[in-house]
Parts: C-alpha cells; structure tokens; sequence
C-alpha cells in the first residue's frame, strides 16, 4: 500500500508533530511505535526518525492523506491533552495535505463529542464526505 520512503514520511511527521509542545510523551511515542509495527518500520527506525526527519512524501490518494490526518488526531489526544500549539500545528499539517479547512475544522470539533476524544474512522469518512460532495 505505501512506498517505504511513504511510511518513513507520515511517521516522520508524526514525530515532528508530537515533538509541538517540545518532547514526546511516553504515551506519543507508544502510539508512533504501534503505528510504525503495523507499517512494518522497526524500532531502530523510529529512533533514527526522532533525530533526523525523514524526505517529506505527499500521499496519494485523497483516502491516504484522510487515514494520516485521522492518525495525528488520535496522536494528538493519546496523552488526553490537546494544546492550542497542537490545534495550530494539526490544522497547518492538515492544509499542507490538501485537506479542506472545514473538513479539518469539523473533525476538531466533532471529536470532543467522543469517549477520550477518539473520533470513530466511519464518522470521520462521513465528515470529510461531507465537505467533498
């Protein structure tokens, strides 16, 4: 499904993305490493990820680049703590991607609606649907 250099990219970014409010939590970086097994990205690699960022991939499709913004939200509420440097960066990542501001918007404000904030992949399919038709 992705490239190797793909998932070195969206891990990356993660990674970058966990370290907005200047370290990364345990919990992050458990969350980081479950998603890299599931790519098949060992340990090692994440480690080298943390000290060097990986070349920046643009996913394709459309579908790719929802599934990477719906694992920065989970990311994003692993430590059940959401900054506004984190709302901030989560946006900016999500427009970097293509993604449509309001899509974005909706699913910031939907997710606080569920259990740790965990906002469930078909509600999310259904808000960016939403916004596409």
């Amino acid at each position: 499904m992705y490239s190797k250099e793909e998932k070195l990219s969206l891990l990356s970014e993660m990674i970058e993305f966990a370290k907005v409010d200047k370290k990364i939590k345990d919990e992050e970086y458990n969350f980081i490493l479950a998603v890299a097994s599931q790519l098949e990205i060992t340990e090692e690699e994440i480690g080298h990820l943390v000290r060097n960022s990986a070349e920046k991939k643009n996913l394709q499709p459309e579908s790719q680049r929802i599934l990477q913004f719906h694992r920065l939200v989970l990311l994003m509420n692993v430590d059940q703590e959401t900054t506004q440097s984190e709302l901030h960066k989560i946006k900016e990542l999500g427009l970097h991607m293509g993604l449509r501001p309001e899509a974005i918007d909706t699913v910031l404000k939907e997710m606080n609606k569920y259990p740790n904030k965990v906002i469930p992949p078909k509600e999310l399919i259904a808000i960016f649907a939403r916004f596409y038709n």
